[in-house]
């Protein structure tokens, strides 16, 4: 057996898990995967039933899994709460504990949705790129302090600091990933700034020399950001800092003309761990109106990479492919000439289309 821990979170998050398992489910009949599901609580659902966003028992549980199938965290409700029991909190304890180190964001242009795209229809069409995020380093997890007097006035810090090792290594899943697609890999950096920076050229330069079939490039992030508006099919693979990489992710993750439908993946030393990009929502929650793809597309991102079932993985992204091909559109990605559906419903569709 398979053991997938189902952490739902809040907001919209126990909607959209629930439709991936649903989906999961089905592949499982189809494929005969052995695929053993178990819920644990994170993030403020936690809080408000222990009392702390990371419960021992949860992180326990993610360390014996297989994968982890991820909903979201967070709302208005716990906004106000110490920052030591935000709900954020147990995504960086997620990491940390579990070794993920690496974010995987794949960024697909559907043909069915290109007109939802921001940008010019010919500037998108065709456009898969990854973003490979160092997820455990950098100015996220250095040192800091919140407030001190510095000079007779109050200040505030953080620290960014890189290790070699940790640089070969989200270097290494970035040449690894891209020769399985096109073979390009774009190291974004600010290096003619920032010594970590210039560490993390000089490795990702070491690195290369390693895999002389993928070709490599470095922009500057500010260059980077400019780019993926103007050319972003001129990507392929994209490895860049903790920070960096969660701007730019952001920023690409519209280019494809809806949020909803953007998974991720993070890669881990004891497990890997999927979720979708969207946020919690909690407007929407509870409304049957959100879209489950993104979660139902990390859910073929752990087939892939976690559990090696390819074909399997294909076979949703072949359904979801299917689904937005004969019309049917949740509230993100509806216009009129489509079929409006709600969050049960198109997971419905989307599992008879397997």
């Amino acid at each position: 057996m398979k053991k997938i821990i189902v952490i739902p979170g809040d907001g919209v998050g126990p909607e959209v898990t629930d439709s991936a398992v649903k989906v999961l489910k089905k592949i499982d009949e189809k494929f005969k995967i052995g695929l053993e599901f178990e819920t644990r609580y994170a993030g403020g659902a936690a809080y408000d039933k222990f009392g702390e966003p990371l419960p021992a028992e949860t992180l326990d549980a993610c360390k014996k899994a297989d994968a982890i199938l991820f909903g979201a965290v967070g709302g208005k409700k716990w906004d106000n709460l110490e920052v030591k029991f935000r709900p954020e909190q147990a995504l960086f304890g997620l990491r940390k504990g579990l070794g993920l180190f690496a974010n995987l964001r794949p960024v697909k242009v559907y043909d069915a949705l290109i007109d939802g795209s921001p940008l010019k229809p010919e500037l998108v069409r065709g456009g898969d790129l990854l973003i490979v995020r160092e997820l455990v380093g950098g100015i996220y997890f250095g040192d800091r302090c919140e407030s001190e007097i510095y000079n007779g006035v109050e200040r505030a810090w953080d620290m960014e600091n890189y290790s070699v090792p940790e640089v070969e290594r989200i270097t290494k899943l970035a040449f690894d990933t891209a020769k399985l697609r096109r073979g390009k890999v774009t190291s974004v950096d600010k290096a003619n700034v920032l010594s970590t920076s210039r560490l993390w050229r000089k490795v990702v330069g070491e690195v290369a020399k390693n895999y002389p079939e993928v070709e490599l490039n470095h922009l500057y992030v500010d260059n980077c950001a400019m780019q993926l508006v103007l050319n972003p099919k001129q990507f392929d693979v994209i490895v860049t800092s903790n920070m960096f990489g969660d701007i730019l992710s952001d920023e690409a993750s519209v280019i494809g003309g809806s949020i909803g439908l953007m998974p991720s993946a993070s890669m881990g030393e004891l497990t890997s761990f999927y979720e979708p990009i969207h946020g919690s929502a909690p407007d929407i929650a509870g409304k049957n109106i959100v879209n489950p793809m993104g979660t139902i597309l990390s859910a073929a991102m752990l087939l892939r990479y976690s559990l090696q079932a390819e074909d399997a993985a294909k076979a949703i992204e072949s359904a979801i492919d299917k689904t937005l091909d004969d019309g049917y559109r949740t509230a993100d990605i509806f216009s009129e000439g489509f079929k409006k559906v709600g969050t049960k419903e198109v997971t419905e569709i989307i599992c008879d289309r397997l």
